[in-house]
């Protein structure tokens, strides 16, 4: 057996990295897939918080939107209010008690990521649908738009980048946060360190391996949001198709033609 800490940590790979390769790669699919879900959860959340109920509206559709309003009211504070650790046992272990519905593991832990996502998810994405400026809004319904076209032709491109950083963000928050997911036995990565950590008691070196799996993940998720950020805000420099600018460039690249030409002729 080793006697080093190196030494364990190295035994450790060798004999359980195909289930720590396992548990990452779960833990990866249940925040990825979560991310995504909640994403559009949020997202459809988010529209209908932002249609207002007009006052010449009749009496049924005006209590319709007003009950959709408050229950969506209830799920956002209901599912932002409470740790996910508690609502994995509630939806997981009542769903099976009172609905008669034993869902597998996996599913149950992307449906809890999901929903408990799209609440935060909501919020960030009525809050970029708030900084859009609200001369736009007016513009698109002057011309014939309805509230879904205006969102998904008008505000929602600008809103999105704006919140790209905080959507980044909750994904970095779901691959830490898949460990609690422990408590209904779902194989990801913190699960498979209790298992492997367990056989010759070595707490520490198993969970300092996987501090720096985490580590590894987060870091490269960071990089790779960063990278579609500058992708998104597009050239630093540019020109206006159109302005004065454009003419000057348009001049600068005449006059470098110019002497190319010219330096072509006296070589000749």
């Amino acid at each position: 057996m080793p006697s080093t800490f190196f030494g364990w940590v190295g035994f450790l790979l060798k004999q359980y990295g195909g289930l720590f390769l396992s548990g990452t790669l779960t833990t990866l699919l249940i925040a990825l897939t979560g991310t995504f879900f909640g994403f559009i959860i949020g997202l459809l959340v988010a529209i209908v918080r932002t249609i207002e109920i007009p006052r010449g509206m009749g009496p049924v559709k005006r209590a319709i939107r007003k009950l959709a309003h408050m229950l969506i009211g209830v799920y956002i504070q209901v599912f932002r209010g409470t740790p996910m650790i508690v609502q994995a046992m509630v939806i997981y272990y009542g769903s099976m008690q009172y609905l008669g519905i034993d869902m597998e593991r996996t599913m149950a832990a992307i449906l809890i990521i999901s929903i408990n996502t799209g609440a935060y998810m909501a919020e960030i994405i009525r809050g970029g649908i708030i900084s859009v400026d609200k001369g736009q809004f007016e513009a698109a319904h002057s011309i014939g738009m309805t509230h879904w076209q205006t969102m998904t032709t008008v505000v929602l491109p600008q809103a999105i980048r704006n919140i790209l950083p905080s959507v980044g963000n909750e994904l970095i928050v779901n691959i830490k946060d898949s460990s609690v997911l422990n408590v209904i036995s779902v194989s990801e990565l913190f699960f498979q360190a209790k298992s492997a950590a367990g056989t010759y008691y070595k707490y520490f070196e198993v969970f300092f391996i996987i501090a720096v799996i985490y580590l590894v993940l987060t870091v490269t998720v960071s990089r790779v949001l960063r990278f579609v950020e500058k992708k998104m805000d597009g050239p630093d420099n540019y020109v206006i198709c159109g302005s004065q600018s454009d003419s000057r460039s348009e001049i600068v690249v005449s006059k470098e033609q110019e002497q190319e030409v010219d330096r072509q002729w006296q070589s000749k």
